[in-house]
């Protein structure tokens, strides 16, 4: 780490993206650091030292770095994302994609960090499929009204969840983002589609799915259908 310090101060951007990569406690590309992963504060002080780095390849490594401690200390990620916001664009972007799990996962303090309050004046109504069944490698179209009431805009974060049947028959959600916006009351009709196609990340199969609408971290509607061949 003595060395992973000096190189966060190298004139190269991708010796000081290393630093913030190499000390990563969950890799995507190799194995996982278990002593950083029980004691991310040894990474914290790396992460401070390239918050505010020129390099957008840089800060985008600290962002994942964070997202990385956020599944094992998602307070002390919260704590350092509410320290750092609000100072400048570049910090404010990272910290948004440093939060992006927290906010998927619907965490309350990540959500009101971001100014996404307490939904109870926005609802979602008439939720319809265009089809009881989708075919694999076609598409579900689907459809919905997104209704502010009161006399304030409300910020909202707009996702909507899939519970995709695997291939033993028990269900794993995806939450995919649909709109993020600030809406005066009134009445807003929304209209999407969700590719079915097989892809090399995500396998399809039949069986009954659900799709489910999720405002500001709570889920507002739902409905099943069947994907089949």
């Amino acid at each position: 780490m003595a060395y992973v310090s000096e190189w966060a101060e190298d004139k190269n951007e991708k010796v000081r993206r290393f630093a913030s990569e190499g000390c990563r406690s969950r890799l995507p590309w190799a194995m996982a650091l278990p002593k950083f992963k029980k004691d991310s504060s040894l990474i914290i002080p790396i992460l401070e030292k390239l918050k505010n780095d020129d390099s957008e390849f840089v800060r985008r490594s600290v962002a994942n770095n964070l997202n990385d401690i956020s599944k094992d200390h998602p307070d002390l990620v919260l704590d350092i994302s509410k320290k750092w916001y609000g100072k400048s664009e570049k910090t404010d972007r990272l910290i948004k994609h440093a939060c992006r799990s927290m906010l998927k996962a619907g965490n309350k303090r990540a959500l009101l960090l971001f100014g996404y309050g307490d939904p109870t004046e926005i609802s979602v109504k008439k939720l319809k499929l265009n089809d009881k069944s989708v075919i694999i490698g076609k598409n579900l179209h689907y459809s919905f009204e997104l209704l502010i009431t009161g006399e304030k805009a409300q910020k909202v974060r707009l996702e909507y969840r899939i519970d995709f049947r695997k291939a033993n028959g028990k269900q794993s959600g995806k939450i995919f983002q649909i709109a993020e916006n600030t809406y005066n009351p009134e009445n807003y009709p929304f209209s999407r589609k969700h590719s079915f196609a097989d892809m090399s990340t995500r396998k399809h199969f039949e069986g009954e799915h659900r799709i489910t609408i999720i405002v500001n971290g709570e889920e507002m509607a739902n409905r099943s259908f069947e994907v089949k061949r």
